[in-house]
């Protein structure tokens, strides 16, 4: 019983090492192997504003050039959100604040809100 519960603690040692390290170890992998997981070919890390920026994920309303002259000390945007948004801007063609909105739309009405911020549930109490 010892024995299956340390294999089991081990295996999953490695599977969060493999995670956290991914980035490193995925050039590494032969491209046979890539093609079983196709969300992971396209990786590419964003961890801080400036590489963010330099990706394009900066506009005048959404201004992140200011946090780096600003010297802002977080690490920079989510990392999955900033890549849904790039993700639309692929296949939409849109431009980045465009995205922006698309993904918060989507949000929206994955939570069962419409676009203009009412619910639609019938029952929601939207007057008193």
């Amino acid at each position: 019983m010892l024995f299956y519960l340390s294999l089991l603690a081990a295996l999953a040692l490695l599977v969060m090492l493999g995670y956290h390290y991914r980035a490193i170890i995925l050039p590494h992998v032969p491209n046979k192997f890539r093609s079983l997981f196709p969300g992971l070919d396209h990786y590419t890390p964003l961890s801080t504003f400036s590489s963010q920026a330099s990706a394009g994920l900066s506009s005048p309303m959404f201004d992140i050039e200011a946090n780096i002259n600003d010297g802002d000390s977080r690490a920079g945007l989510d990392e999955r959100g900033t890549q849904e948004v790039l993700d639309i801007v692929r296949r939409e063609r849109v431009n980045f604040d465009q995205a922006r909105l698309i993904r918060h739309n989507q949000i929206l009405a994955r939570n069962g809100i419409d676009p203009s911020g009412m619910p639609l549930d019938s029952k929601a109490v939207t007057r008193l």
